[in-house]
């Protein structure tokens, strides 16, 4: 029975038995030496051990008790008169004072017990002295001690029970705030991963696509004049479907791009520029600066979806004859830089991207660059060309490692 916590643990289960044990032991103690003893009145202490025991009884059956503090205390007021009948036909009812002691510690509050404990403790003095017909200081001891004793081991109890509620709310807040982080981190690590996902789908098969239909609409303005031609342009559509095809299982398998299995990024961009020139109306040249180094898979797919977005916008809008795509080596850093002689564009004014139209691809070379610590840099003027510049460190970071995995 307890006031203050919500439910018995089977430890404070475990001591409510026993303490129910010891007040039902000392009745039966004082009742039993009464008759043993054949002491007078006899009978009247087995009634009075009887009922006390049957006052004590009922307060674990009445919800109230536990619940309500002047409900408890009216409990332990009718047990007390019982018990002081006891006191005052036996003294062996004195020893019923010390479960006493711990009922009214822990069902009062902490004013009302002490003074309840010390009333107790003052009744059990003077009923031991009354039937000794004397009083002495060791009479007090007893249960001066053990209303010490009591006091000392219940308000232990309640600090340690204390002590355990609060951490028990810090680790139910804890847990709680584990779980909200793990939901964001979630959320963060799902975001991230739609943005790559984004940026592959935008740099490959959107690329392709456009690719496509550049070459398809060609084949179409050369019909019927010039079926040769027209059959060239079909032909390569459909070799960048097959391409395409190719990038799109590896981009499931979420393998490295099938231009850099077996080939060093300057090749893979090399032949990217050779591709281009030979489908569009434009030449690409590649350009090798330095000296070339092992690079991480990160960054070698990382520069060349930068070129290959790159490349795509300049056929796609620039209206260029050429592009320049060179790769440099410079010490700690490597870059990818495109220039082309097309139309340009005023970099502070760039349309809203859109689902229909488009207008995602610098924004996703950018990401990307800076996922690895890199920089992108575009220089561009309206009628005069344009210059993308990707800079990427040669030691990125393990945090910024995964995001930019292929």
């Amino acid at each position: 029975m307890n006031t203050t916590a919500p439910a018995l643990t089977p430890t404070t289960r475990a001591l409510a038995w026993c303490l129910h044990l010891l007040v039902i032991g000392l009745l039966a103690l004082a009742a039993g030496r009464a008759v043993a003893d054949d002491r007078p009145h006899a009978g009247w202490v087995v009634a009075a051990a009887a009922a006390c025991g049957l006052v004590y009884a009922a307060g674990p059956l009445l919800p109230r008790v536990s619940r309500s503090r002047p409900a408890a205390a009216l409990w332990l007021a009718a047990v007390g008169t019982v018990w002081l009948v006891l006191l005052a036909l036996s003294a062996d009812g004195v020893w019923v004072a010390f479960p006493l002691y711990f009922l009214q510690l822990h069902l009062l509050a902490r004013r009302a017990a002490l003074a309840a404990v010390a009333a107790t403790g003052l009744a059990a003095v003077a009923g031991f002295a009354a039937h000794q017909g004397t009083f002495s200081a060791a009479m007090a001891i007893g249960p001066a001690l053990g209303a010490a004793v009591a006091v000392a081991v219940v308000w232990g109890y309640q600090a340690l029970y204390l002590e355990s509620e609060q951490r028990r709310h810090l680790i139910e807040e804890l847990t709680a705030t584990r779980a909200d982080l793990a939901a964001a981190q979630h959320t963060a690590g799902v975001l991230s991963e739609r943005e790559r996902l984004a940026r592959e789908i935008h740099d490959t098969l959107a690329q392709g696509l456009s690719s496509i239909q550049l070459l398809l609409r060609a084949a179409e303005r050369a019909l019927p004049g010039s079926p040769e031609s027209a059959a060239r342009y079909v032909d390569q559509a459909r070799q960048a479907a097959v391409d395409n095809l190719v990038e799109a299982r590896r981009f499931v398998a979420a393998l490295a791009p099938p231009a850099l299995e077996g080939a060093t990024l300057a090749s893979a961009l090399e032949r990217l520029c050779a591709t281009t020139s030979a489908r569009h109306r434009i030449t690409a040249r590649f350009h090798l600066t330095g000296d070339p180094l092992t690079l991480p898979t990160a960054h070698e797919v990382a520069l060349l979806r930068v070129t290959q977005s790159a490349l795509g916008n300049t056929v796609r809008h620039a209206k260029a004859s050429a592009a320049e795509v060179t790769l440099s080596y410079l010490g700690d850093h490597v870059a990818v830089d495109i220039v082309d002689d097309g139309r340009g564009f005023d970099p502070h004014h760039l349309p809203v991207p859109d689902p229909e139209a488009g207008g995602f691809g610098l924004a996703a070379m950018r990401a990307r660059v800076h996922a690895l610590g890199g920089t992108l840099i575009i220089e561009s003027t309206p009628g005069h060309g344009t210059a993308l510049a990707a800079e990427l460190p040669l030691t990125p970071s393990a945090e910024n490692e995964p995001e930019a995995r292929p």
